[in-house]
């Protein structure tokens, strides 16, 4: 997908939902209110970032697509931004990153422990704003979903330079850390919206499988994305000693060298070694393969939705589910 397609793509996604998005960024804006100055600071400095939003624009997109008429999928998607954003900051804290969408991430800027505490506003914050929704169900999928979240972040920590971590286990982190949130939006748009519980379930395993999709090409862009596109640097999985899945195939697949120099990278977070793993991923198909597992993710979404009616919001999904694969950023 060329530039010029991903863009034209993000821009009918984008038309489709405008005038909600406007009504969500009001609700953003009015919830990160505190009387902690510093709060005020971070908060805004990081949702200011803009991102592509997916996982608000799921929680829409769903409800639209079910006929929903109410104001409610607004706070929703809020709630779902608001736990999206204390995941980065508390993610940056851990990864000692530097670099997220282009700008300086707020632990480079203002300090782990500012960044870890206002990650735990944001949360608060969010459980505040579900709780006034007096829903059950709300709450129920919510809580389950930033548990599940949690458990991944520290599945993934337990990971972490370990070179003989499996596909299997590190498709579980897929799905607990980055999957189960886009699960979670995408559920809450058919529930707030009516739909029954076939609905509901089906609803979730088109959000489970694109957020799988996203995470797999992000895993694809970190070897082979432009660090100006991406909004990150690149290397930064082999830096931090995260064995993504390229890594684990070619762990599985590549000669005993390679598997030797890749063994110890991931051990010591070592990216001196960038150039040669990078070629070494490239020449043994490590992209392909990750990116092949990416198409069968998103096919698996589109599949979920098949039931749908017919509509822009429909058209819209299948268009998120084409665009996680083949964007370059």
């Amino acid at each position: 997908m060329s530039a010029a397609t991903q863009n034209a793509t993000q821009n009918n996604i984008a038309h489709t939902i405008a005038a909600d998005m406007d009504a969500v960024n009001q609700v953003i804006r009015r919830s990160l209110h505190s009387e902690v100055s510093l709060v005020n600071q971070i908060a805004e400095y990081i949702i200011s970032a803009g991102g592509k939003r997916i996982r608000p624009v799921l929680v829409l997109l769903v409800a639209n697509a079910y006929s929903y008429k109410g104001t409610a999928h607004h706070e929703l998607a809020s709630v779902v931004e608001f736990i999206h954003t204390a995941t980065l900051l508390h993610d940056d804290v851990v990864d000692e990153s530097s670099l997220r969408r282009g700008r300086a991430t707020a632990n480079a800027l203002f300090g782990n422990a500012a960044s870890v505490l206002v990650g735990d506003f944001l949360y608060s914050r969010a459980f505040q704003m579900m709780v006034g929704l007096n829903n059950m169900r709300v709450m129920q999928i919510l809580s389950d979903a930033t548990n599940v979240i949690a458990e991944g972040e520290v599945l993934q920590l337990l990971n972490m330079h370990d070179p003989d971590v499996s596909q299997e286990r590190y498709l579980q982190v897929i799905r607990s850390k980055t999957a189960k949130l886009f699960e979670a939006a995408a559920e809450l748009g058919a529930l707030i919206a009516g739909a029954d519980d076939a609905q509901i379930e089906a609803a979730g395993e088109y959000g489970r499988s694109l957020g799988t999709a996203f995470q797999l090409i992000d895993d694809v862009l970190d070897y082979a994305g432009d660090a100006a596109e991406i909004g990150k640097n690149v290397g930064d999985d082999l830096r931090e000693g995260k064995p993504t899945l390229p890594l684990i195939y070619l762990m599985e697949n590549g000669t005993a060298e390679q598997r030797e120099l890749v063994r110890g990278c991931i051990e010591q977070g070592d990216e001196q070694h960038f150039d040669t793993i990078l070629a070494a991923i490239t020449t043994s198909g490590a992209l392909d393969y990750t990116r092949r597992q990416a198409e069968t993710a998103a096919r698996r979404a589109a599949e979920a939705i098949s039931d749908l009616p017919d509509s822009i919001y429909k058209e819209a999904l299948l268009q998120l589910a084409t665009f996680a694969v083949d964007r370059t950023h």
